[in-house]
């Protein structure tokens, strides 16, 4: 939301829209006109009459299957999935060894696939940088780019019908598609009338158009699939990463984009990730090669020695919430923070994820996410420099006659920190916290009218606002400051509330000591619903950049809650913005790895050295290469064993530029409860 200004009406209540759209193309069509842009802002903003623009979030939401049925049903879609997109490359490719040289060659091959994808697409994927996309490049493509369906072609044609006529003049169309977006020729614009207007009538009937349409795509996949299906050589390719069948390791996809950023404030001088993965050729032949076998036992506790400090009591103290993300591709969204520590002091500061439950016995299902905290200081050079890491997890045990006997998922560290300014930045490894492909049957309602045909918010709908209300209120004081409700508004809606129309909210709702009550909180969503008069789709965007699905559960999402104690001082803690992963982090980690992991040169390559920390809940392995020439590294954990990676594949590669470190990967136990056996083969690729 950009600044906005109070109403001028005595209710502060303005108009509202709803949140933005593709573009026609982009949603698939063979033309590509723009679409009427529309905005979506935070309910406060609207309140303040002032609407401002956001960009669309996409909507279907997934993360780890939880039972056996549910890994079965994902391993079938899995696939599915990877045969169409096999087919697909084979109608262009002779082989999957074959990369994709060109723009051209990459949306004809995306046109195989039943995508169309626009110019805009296209430039997404292939930049002035990029020199080839192989195989499983193509299929994180597709993964983000869906198909365009039938409704959404008829509602894009419907923008440029407004008297729904089911019809559009050659004119027109000559007009839209040679003169708005991506601008067609002539000789395009007649190849699509020529197909579809076979009575010579003078205007292109949209309806049979999506028809045809809809129906060339899918005999296109068809015809490749049967291809596919009649030549056995083709079939035994081995096709990138992805070799057909669902391994045990799973996770998500090696190379990710730029996600979505919400507002950066300018004390955090942490750059932002680069992302230094890439997904592999397969079938080549190996130079040399290195293995690591680790066994760890069920519930293993060897490194878990963290404990409690006998005064704690005696200490002062600082707390703060904060919350992981999941984003559309797999990037981690979480908050940062900045610690003030007044004078040396002997610290305990710890993290874990905040159990909203109100069941007992039910934890939250996020409660499993592992959360650690990287502590970094500047150093002479305004450089961060990795001061410590929540290494060691409490021994604490919970169970009750609902659950089984679990280890509590509290990390922490204990130590001597000198006085001065300190960042702590979230991290989770991915394992758990993932998109799962969960089919909600039935979608819950959010509103309902009333006796009087009045709007209200239904039950659950009211119980979930109150648990988002527990995850923004960061300090747990019961109320929202303008600080915090600003967080909730940039994940939401990707712009603040100004202090002009915080005033005029806090006129309107609920408020203590100039903070937004729970119940203020909960007024001003209704007000959102009764602006849309009842259409809940605001409400759903809002609630799935929060994490939730439309059954109303968090799966894409997971609150934590940290904890700093100080001995001797008053510690001050301060969440400063909302972002994704940086190389900040990354390079804390790779630090990390490298000080307390084991090292293991490989044979011939002395300047190729692979690090492997352990500890009880998790393995995190590090590739550094010392020489002035990039590696290219084939990871198989085929042989693993109730483990789960955060790659999501069981074969990967990994390419590690000169001079430099990069994470390999973290592993973590499937089922905690029972032995698992982390089986990792790394060799570099000829």
């Amino acid at each position: 939301m950009g600044h906005f200004r109070p109403s001028t009406s005595t209710s502060g209540v303005g108009a509202t829209g709803s949140h933005g759209n593709r573009r026609s193309r982009e949603a698939g069509l063979p033309t590509n006109w723009d679409r009427e842009s529309e905005s979506r802002s935070g309910p406060a903003a609207r309140m303040a009459g002032c609407p401002a623009s956001k960009p669309s979030l996409s909507g279907q939401k997934c993360t780890l299957a939880e039972n056996s049925e549910e890994k079965k049903a994902q391993s079938t879609e899995e696939e599915i999935f990877y045969v169409a997109c096999r087919a697909a490359y084979l109608t262009v490719f002779r082989s999957s060894l074959e990369n994709i040289a060109s723009k051209e060659q990459l949306c004809l091959v995306l046109q195989h696939a039943g995508r169309n994808p626009s110019l805009k697409t296209l430039n997404k994927y292939w930049t002035a940088k990029t020199k080839g996309l192989n195989f499983d490049d193509f299929c994180a493509i597709l993964r983000k780019e869906n198909p365009a369906t039938k409704t959404e072609l008829l509602k894009a044609f419907q923008k440029i019908d407004p008297g729904n006529t089911g019809y559009i003049l050659h004119e027109d169309l000559y007009q839209i598609l040679t003169t708005r977006g991506e601008k067609m020729s002539q000789e395009e614009v007649n190849a699509i009338i020529n197909l579809t207007d076979v009575n010579n009538s003078g205007r292109l009937d949209y309806n049979k158009f999506c028809k045809l349409y809809i129906a060339t795509k899918e005999q296109c996949l068809k015809t490749a699939s049967e291809k596919l299906e009649a030549d056995s050589k083709l079939r035994q390719q081995h096709f990138g990463s992805h070799a057909g069948k669902s391994p045990e390791c799973t996770a998500s996809s090696a190379s990710k984009p730029a996600p979505r950023s919400p507002g950066k404030t300018n004390l955090d001088p942490i750059p932002k990730k680069v992302d230094r993965s890439a997904r592999p050729l397969s079938a080549r032949s190996y130079k040399a090669s290195v293995s690591s076998i680790i066994s760890m036992g069920a519930n293993s506790a060897k490194n878990s020695k963290l404990i409690e400090p006998n005064t704690i009591k005696e200490w002062q103290c600082t707390q703060s919430k904060g919350c992981f993300f999941l984003e559309e591709d797999g990037e981690i969204v979480t908050h940062r923070y900045r610690l003030h520590i007044p004078q040396k002091s002997t610290v305990y500061l710890t993290i874990k994820p905040l159990n909203l439950s109100q069941i007992e016995g039910k934890p939250s299902q996020w409660i499993s996410v592992d959360t650690a905290v990287y502590v970094l200081k500047e150093d002479e050079d305004e450089d961060l420099q990795l001061v410590c890491f929540t290494e060691l997890r409490t021994n604490e045990l919970t169970s009750s006659k609902h659950i089984s006997v679990k280890r509590n998922m509290t990390f922490g560290w204990k130590g001597e920190m000198g006085s001065g300014v300190y960042w702590l930045i979230p991290f989770t490894t991915g394992c758990r916290l993932r998109k799962k492909r969960k089919h909600v049957t039935a979608e819950a309602r959010l509103v309902h009218r009333d006796e009087s045909n009045d709007l209200v918010l239904t039950k659950e709908f009211r119980a979930t606002l109150s648990d988002i209300f527990d995850v923004i209120d960061l300090d747990g004081n019961g109320l929202l400051s303008l600080e915090e409700y600003n967080f909730f508004e940039l994940r939401t809606s990707g712009e603040k509330c100004d202090d002009d129309a915080w005033a005029v909210c806090k006129e309107n709702f609920d408020t203590k000591k100039n903070e937004l009550t729970r119940q203020g909180f909960i007024d001003l969503n209704l007000m959102e619903a009764n602006d849309r008069e009842g259409d809940p789709e605001d409400l759903w965007v809002t609630l799935e950049s929060m994490g939730y699905n439309r059954a109303l559960e968090m799966t894409e999402a997971c609150p934590f809650i940290i904890d700093v104690f100080a001995e001797k001082c008053k510690p001050r803690l301060k969440a400063t913005n909302l972002q994704a992963g940086s190389g900040q982090l990354e390079q804390a980690i790779c630090k990390s790895v490298v000080m307390k992991g084991e090292a293991k040169v490989m044979d011939g390559y002395e300047n190729v050295i692979i690090y492997t920390y352990k500890s009880d809940t998790r393995i995190t392995s590090v590739i550094e290469n010392k020489s002035v020439n990039k590696v290219v590294l084939h990871v198989n954990n085929e042989q693993s064993k109730n483990c789960v990676s955060s790659r999501g594949l069981s074969t990967f590669a990994v390419e590690v530029p000169p001079k430099s470190q990069t994470i390999c990967q973290h592993t973590m136990p499937l089922n905690e409860s029972q032995e698992w056996i982390y089986n990792c083969i790394q060799n570099i690729l000829a």
